[in-house]
């Protein structure tokens, strides 16, 4: 999928303040997860370092890994069949409740504010698929560093939330196949025009980016001499740093970056094009190979019913452009 990423904006919808009260609204079927400080990475895991450049390099070789997953099946497993003897025969997701046009509350929304967005659609389709209704769902709303714990321990059954493929999370999570093409890129205020994007512009500026975040492990790669010490458990968090002053740039997906340059009209994406090209996918736990096959299942039924393309005209190509659908699906076996 190929998007018009350089001069991509969604359209704001009363700024971070309304965002802010989105965020502050409880649902009765979300629940928050607590900060472990586990990221769930390797990198964190060694206090922030990262791996080693020849560990990533060899990875970056290795694309077979982060396209690929198990062929569609429409059959229970044993991950299915224990999900579906629960005392609550419900999906247990855990998602985004602040990124705008993915998942997100909308206080002015005639649904009071109940979570909605792009990855939100999809999760509802799981749902209706595993258990036949579309609100047999509990969402659960977790950071960017709390993504690979909560799949790890059980706390749900998976995680959409725009979450990148790659080969180091595979060995800690399954993945579906991926279902967004999205890349990393500099989100930074207007004002800083000496900011271009990523590259020798940064050097001795303060960039933000989320713990166990791909844009994080990018910086870690390599940062133009950018000072990368700031760091938080949610993205959002950097937007709130770049607002204070705290920080001169965050790094982050730019579908997410256009999102926050719509709830705040005086940053804005920097750079023609990102520096990355990455696939979200859904994140289960190792090894259930049913749920994987069922979810993947899904997303062939959601590609071919154009489920994808209608999910994406309403949530994101007012500020994404125009899109040749989703990534093309690629299986191991």
């Amino acid at each position: 999928m190929r998007t018009r990423r350089g001069t991509a904006r969604l359209r704001g919808w009363g700024g971070v303040g309304a965002m802010g009260l989105a965020c502050a609204l409880t649902g009765t079927l979300v629940l928050a997860l607590p900060d472990r400080g586990d990221t769930g990475t390797r990198g964190a895991d060694r206090g922030g370092q990262g791996v080693t450049t020849a560990t990533q390099a060899a990875r970056a070789e290795a694309d077979d890994c982060n396209d690929q997953s198990l062929r569609p099946s429409p059959k229970d497993g044993p991950t299915i069949e224990q999900m579906k003897s629960r005392k609550v025969k419900k999906l247990i997701v855990g998602v985004d409740q602040n990124s705008y046009r993915w998942g997100y509350r909308d206080p002015n929304s005639k649904k009071g504010g109940e979570l909605e967005g792009f990855d939100i659609d999809l999760a509802r389709e799981i749902a209706e698929e595993i258990f036949g209704d579309r609100d047999a769902i509990v969402f659960r709303a977790i950071p960017t560093n709390q993504r690979i714990p909560a799949i790890k321990s059980g706390q749900v059954d998976m995680v959409v939330r725009t979450m990148t493929i790659n080969c180091d999370r595979l060995e800690d999570v399954d993945f579906s196949t991926g279902y967004f093409e999205t890349g990393q890129q500099v989100l930074a205020p207007k004002k800083s025009e000496d900011i271009t994007g990523y590259n020798s512009s940064l050097k001795g500026k303060k960039v933000c980016s989320a713990v166990g975040s791909i844009a994080l492990e990018e910086l870690e790669k390599k940062n133009y001499g950018a000072d990368i010490s700031t760091t938080v458990p949610n993205q959002l968090d950097c937007l709130v740093r770049l607002q204070l002053g705290e920080v001169d740039a965050v790094v982050t997906d730019s579908a997410l970056a256009a999102g926050q340059a719509a709830q705040d009209p005086t940053v804005e994406l920097k750079g023609e094009e990102p520096f990355t090209t990455e696939h979200y996918g859904v994140a289960m736990k190792k090894g259930s190979d049913d749920l994987v096959r069922r979810v993947n299942k899904v997303l062939a039924d959601y590609r071919e019913n154009d489920g994808w393309q209608k999910s994406y005209d309403k949530w994101l190509k007012g500020g994404l452009g125009e899109v040749s659908g989703p990534p093309k699906a690629e299986y191991r076996d």
